[in-house]
This record gives structure tokens, C-alpha cells and sequence, in this order.
């Protein structure tokens, strides 16, 4: 008996069929073209001569089905996009690939640019950054950036730089920033003020809203159009851009849609030592939760304050501000006290996403011809949605391997939701018959990096995971009458 579920139903009708170039071909339901794929090789040598098959199927299905339900895991996983990161230099550290090794697949860099408050970035400087960031992609990590042109202190800061010079240098960092979209997790507004953090500009820079929103825009037109934007202070989205948004507005392309929100100074304080003005917390507090399902969230903790860096009241802020990662290294005693008091790993495990398929319903035996429906019910367990754009696709997986994407965008799959992913696959009559492994895939959408299994999302649930891919159930495939 099929069961009612209060959730997100996502359906997508389709058809596979090989055809004689070796290329898999997916017909959608309702005249919905997606196109065709190349198919990967197959799995046990896969097909030497693949037959035409020039008629979809109908999709229509008939074959009994069965359910299974899934054994979540409460292992700490490596996923891209979330969790602690750690701290590197892009310009002077040409080798990450010790990063995934201590447990994070993103990292922080600073790009100090001290040296030429009044001139020019220099070409040199700029090919060293392109270096990091290739040392990222080769690694297997992404990378969260910010630009300063000084590393504080507070209250006397070192210089920043005029207006003039920071729209020269946007304009600058422009191509690097777009070449490299696939290994930017998101950029830091920096630029202004101490450490890049817009306070304490020694050039006026926040002293006239037009300025520093001149600044911004031209960031966020510099930076690739699916990336976010990080603000250091809350209120000075609101102040021009209103909010919070909401799923009306979520991920359309907007400014707003595309700005999101760090804090440097996490717990540290009962106004997280000047994020919130004085008595504000509670009221900023509620419009960040709201907010940041739908842009990143992340930072790092900057002083013990045991009424809220301790394991209890930390725990509440993080799940309610959606934190989609934190600063492994900084500050040290709060990490160190997370450690203690027994919630490190559960931070680790809840940062960002967590994405634990609970159900699966799929016909275990059909014919080639018929229609394999599916429906697969995931939850989200951690704090945040996705920050990124990610591809969605079932996968047949056995003598040969089909992939038949999804109309979704996981961004929209919020902490706490359920997901009902829903297709009908019409198999091709001339499908290789065999055991299939089906499965879900949700790659790096970027194609420099869909097939590199780093890059995947893993399910949180036992014995799933295969390198790029995660296998749900066996399907068993017989021989199709042409």
C-alpha cells in the first residue's frame, strides 16, 4: 500500500534508450526534452554494439513493486561544500592535499593585497592565485576567498584603500574569479575596512551607503552568477535589499537572492562582539533563521564566552542561524572546548547539508520495454540546504549504465524537510539484460568537475556509496522483445 507523506513531491516521467552512436538518450514525459548524455563506460564492459531503438517506450507501468526502507548512518562525512574548514594562503600554499586528509573539503584563504593600495594588481599576483585555486581543483576541495588590504588589528587598523582603487581591483580579480567558478564555494565581501571585515575603514568607505554599496554590486557582478556574496554584518543587507527573502525570491538571480552572511565572531558575546547592536540579538537572530534557508551562512568564533560558546547553547545557534561551516583553527579554545564537552562531532556532522535517503519504492524485476517507476524520500538532517547549484539524476547501473536526470534543485531541499523524488524510466528494449544497482547521483553541477567523485554528494546512510554515485537497490533486467 502506497503511503501519504506530508512532502516536497518531485516528480519527473522519462525514458532511457540507447542508441547505435553508444549514447545514452532521455525522452521526458509531456515533451519535455533533456537532451542526450554521453554515455560513461559500463559497468562489467558494458555494450560492444549498442542496438538502436528508434520508439520510446510508453511509460506506463504495470510490474509490481516493492519497498525498502534505508539504514541511515551516523558516520561524519567528507561532502564538498560544508563543514570546518581549514585556513591556507592561495597566493603561497601550491599544495591542499593534505586538506581532505584531516577531514575538510573546504579551505579559507585570504588574498592580502597590502602592497598595492595604490596601483595596479600585478600579474604575477594574480597568476599565483590562479595557482592556489588549481591546487584546490587538483586536491579535491573548494575554496571560501577574501580580499583585504590588511590584517587589522582593531582599533587602529592598518590602511585600506579608496574607492577608486577597490573598483580597479574588482575589475581586476573579474576574469580570475569567473574562470574559476567551479572551486569558489563562495566569496567574502572583504575589501573594506580591518581585516576585509567592513568596520574601521581608514578611507570613509562605510561612511556613505552609496559607496559601500557601489562596492558590493561591483563584487557581486565580478563574481561568477550562481556564487553568493558573504556580508560581515546583517544589517547592511537589510538597510538596502530588505529581507529576509524568502522561496518566492530564493535563488532567482537577484542581488539579494545572491547575498549571504558571515560572522566572524560567532558566540562571542551577547551581540557576537558587535554583529548585532546592543539588545538586538533575539530580533537579528530571527531574521538571519529565516534568511539563511536560502544563502549561505558560515564564519568563525573569535572568544570564549562560556554562556554561549558552550556545547549546549552553541549547538542552538548554530542549528538556528544554518551554518554551513565554521573555522576549524579559530579560536582554538572554543574549538578545543567543543572537543570536551563532547559536541565536535555532532557540529562536524550537522554543518550544512545532511542528506539521508529513508525510502525507496522501485520495481525489483521488469522486462526491457517496460517502465521502471521509482520513488526515492530523502531528509535532510543538518542545518542548511546546499549553498550551490547540484545535478539531480537516477542511475542504472550494472551491465550497462544509464543516467536519467532530474528537474530539482537541491537548494530548495531545507534542514528538517522531506523530499519525494518521483520517475517513471521507460527501459529501452535492447538494455543489456543483468542486475542493476539503482541509484542517485547529485554531482558538482560545473561539468570540470560532475565526474569527479570528490565532488558528490554522499548519502548519510549504510553501505550506499560508490565513488561518485549512491546505490539505493538492485534491479533486475530482463532481455526485451523487439
Amino acid at each position: 500500500m502506497e503511503k501519504t507523506r506530508g512532502a516536497c513531491i518531485l516528480r519527473a516521467g522519462g525514458s532511457l534508450r540507447v542508441n547505435a552512436t553508444g549514447r545514452v538518450c532521455i525522452g521526458v514525459a509531456l515533451a519535455v526534452g533533456l537532451g542526450c548524455q554521453a554515455d560513461p563506460t559500463p559497468a562489467g564492459g558494458g555494450v560492444e554494439d549498442p542496438v538502436s531503438s528508434s520508439t520510446p517506450p510508453s511509460t506506463t507501468s504495470t510490474v509490481p513493486l516493492s519497498t525498502a526502507t534505508l539504514v541511515p548512518d551516523d558516520a561524519v562525512l567528507l561532502n564538498p561544500e560544508r563543514g570546518f574548514y581549514q585556513y591556507v594562503d592561495l597566493v603561497t600554499t601550491q599544495d591542499l592535499s593534505g586538506v581532505r586528509d584531516e577531514g575538510s573539503t573546504l579551505v579559507f584563504s585570504y588574498v592580502r593585497l597590502d602592497d598595492y593600495r595604490q596601483a595596479d594588481l600585478p600579474q604575477a599576483l594574480l597568476d599565483d592565485v590562479e595557482r592556489g585555486l588549481a591546487a584546490a581543483r587538483l586536491s579535491g576541495v573548494k575554496v571560501i576567498v577574501r580580499f583585504a588590504y590588511n590584517f587589522g588589528p582593531w582599533p587602529d587598523s592598518e590602511p585600506d584603500a579608496s574607492k577608486a582603487w577597490v573598483l580597479t581591483h574588482i575589475s581586476q580579480l573579474a576574469p580570475l574569479l569567473q574562470a574559476n567558478a567551479d572551486v569558489i564555494a563562495v566569496v567574502q565581501a572583504g575589501f573594506i575596512g580591518a581585516w576585509g571585515e567592513w568596520h574601521s575603514s581608514t578611507e570613509g568607505l562605510l561612511d556613505d551607503p552609496d559607496t559601500r554599496y557601489e562596492i558590493l554590486e561591483s563584487l557581486l557582478e565580478a563574481v561568477p552568477t550562481d556564487r553568493a556574496v558573504q556580508l560581515r554584518y546583517p544589517f547592511y543587507k537589510e538597510e538596502r535589499y530588505g529581507g529576509p527573502i524568502d522561496a518566492s525570491t530564493a535563488h532567482d538571480g537577484s542581488l539579494a537572492s545572491r547575498i549571504g552572511h558571515h560572522n566572524d565572531c560567532f558566540l562571542a558575546s551577547e551581540t557576537d562582539l558587535g554583529t548585532y547592536p546592543p539588545g538586538e540579538r533575539e530580533t537579528w537572530q530571527t531574521w538571519l533563521s529565516q534568511e539563511n534557508l536560502y544563502v549561505p551562512m558560515g564564519g568563525e568564533t573569535c572568544a570564549v564566552y562560556p554562556a554561549l560558546t558552550d556545547c549546549t547553547p552553541a549547538l542552538q545557534d548554530f542549528e538556528r542561524l544554518r551554518f554551513t561551516y565554521i573555522n576549524h583553527d579559530y579560536h582554538p579554545d572554543v574549538v578545543s572546548g567543543w572537543t570536551e564537552g563532547g559536541c565536535y562531532e555532532d557540529i562536524d556532522r550537522k554543518l550544512g547539508y545532511r542528506l539521508v535517503a529513508t525510502e525507496v519504492r522501485w520495481a525489483e524485476e521488469l522486462q526491457g520495454g517496460e517502465v521502471l517507476p521509482v520513488t526515492v524520500s530523502l531528509t535532510n538532517t543538518g542545518w542548511a540546504a546546499p549553498i550551490n547549484p547540484r545535478s539531480v539524476a537516477l542511475v542504472l547501473e550494472g551491465p550497462s549504465r544509464l543516467t536519467h536526470p532530474l528537474a530539482v534543485d537541491p537548494r530548495d531541499w531545507l534542514p528538517g524537510e522531506e523530499q519525494v523524488l518521483e520517475a517513471h524510466i521507460a527501459i529501452p528494449v535492447d538494455l543489456p539484460p543483468g542486475t542493476y544497482e539503482l541509484g542517485l547521483a547529485l554531482p558538482d553541477a560545473d561539468p570540470a568537475l560532475s565526474e569527479d567523485p570528490r565532488y558528490a554528494i554522499r548519502l548519510a546512510n549504510v553501505e550506499t556509496w560508490r565513488e561518485g554515485w549512491n546505490a539505493l537497490a538492485s534491479v533486475e533486467v530482463r532481455a526485451g522483445t523487439p
